[in-house]
């Protein structure tokens, strides 16, 4: 039976669709798949102590440093100078696409839902996140280049990391020809509008629905074009920080369990497993990191079991250890922008 709308009538939105049931088929066939993965990685909880306690407070700080970019890059894309929205709703919405498949949309959606309770157009909500969300894929898949000079001088590079080099070469021209296309035309902002709609209106149901977003999306990319336009160098630092603090909590862990790994090859390690991080078919890329970073690791010249240590410790700063924070973020936002009551006719 279909829950009653504000008006006591039924709402017809339906719960459940063929593609909600086949992605959630999908990731848990994913998750049983890299069981043995989580398994390994978890395995060596017991070999905590023997990283060393003096570096742990500069992995969480590399770690924090990371966060911080994304909230700078977000105030610029939404255009405010304000930081208590943008950091508990990134926080929370972080935290929520963490539990639950469907890669980063479920956490955008969840974002511009509490933004519009704070105040923000849910338009320039969502053309802000979307455009700072293809600026971080592209910094993230550009990464390998920094590792260029060192393996143009010598260092040899394994099969399966130049490999990675070569497929994230080909997802860069690809999310440049996606911006392009995104800030030349209009029907593929329309679509992508309407596909967020759908995502929003999925947290309103006792709420009268967005409507015309894919509309008002071509307003604010125009908006968002000359905003970044004018701060691009801020927006590109941001995003390249986001990811260079992460990959030198990386390198943290593996110099805090003595491990002597090549910081080069290790980018490449880090770029492939932050790349297979985006696959939407589990929570996270939970499973899809854990087996892609133990292999590249190994790869880079690190032992298998420094790999799988590194990765544990990685892992519960970088995922795990956000999930609770960003539980207590969500509630502090709400404690100071309550949900929006709903409209009655």
């Amino acid at each position: 039976m279909a829950e009653p709308g504000a008006n006591g009538g039924s709402t017809g939105r339906p719960r459940w669709s063929v593609g909600r049931a086949l992605l959630l088929t999908i990731t848990g066939i994913c998750l049983y798949l890299f069981a043995p993965s989580i398994a390994e990685v978890f395995a060596a909880w017991d070999k905590l102590g023997n990283v060393h306690p003096v570096a742990i407070p500069f992995i969480l700080a590399a770690e924090v440093a990371s966060f911080a970019s994304m909230w700078v890059l977000q105030r610029i894309a939404l255009r405010t100078h304000g930081w208590f929205a943008v950091i508990n709703t990134q926080l929370a919405s972080n935290s929520f696409n963490r539990v639950t498949p469907g890669g980063g949309a479920t956490g955008t959606a969840l974002q511009v839902r509490m933004l519009s309770d704070a105040g923000f157009d849910s338009a320039k909500s969502a053309a802000g996140l979307t455009a700072q969300s293809l600026l971080v894929a592209a910094v993230l898949v550009t990464m390998p280049v920094f590792a260029l000079p060192a393996i143009i001088a010598g260092t040899n590079v394994p099969g399966s990391l130049a490999d990675a080099v070569w497929i994230g070469l080909v997802v860069f021209v690809a999310i440049a020809g996606l911006g392009a296309l995104l800030l030349a035309t209009h029907r593929p902002v329309e679509l992508i509008g309407d596909g967020i709609q759908h995502a929003v209106n999925l947290f309103r149901r006792h709420r009268p629905p967005v409507r015309d977003l894919g509309r008002r999306l071509l307003t604010e990319r125009d908006d968002i074009r000359s905003t970044m336009g004018s701060r691009w160098v801020e927006a590109v630092a941001a995003a390249v920080g986001r990811w260079a603090f992460e990959y030198l909590a990386l390198l943290l862990t593996l110099y805090a369990i003595d491990a002597t790994p090549n910081p080069w090859l290790v980018l490449l390690a880090f770029v492939a497993a932050s790349t297979l991080g985006m696959i939407p078919f589990s929570p996270g890329g939970l499973g899809f990191v854990e087996a892609g970073l133990t292999a590249t690791l190994a790869l880079s010249g690190v032992s298998a079991g420094e790999a799988v240590l590194a990765t544990l410790v990685f892992r519960l700063v970088s995922f795990w250890l956000p999930l609770p924070i960003g539980l207590g973020a969500g509630w502090l936002f709400r404690r100071r922008y309550p949900r929006l009551a709903a409209t009655s006719d």
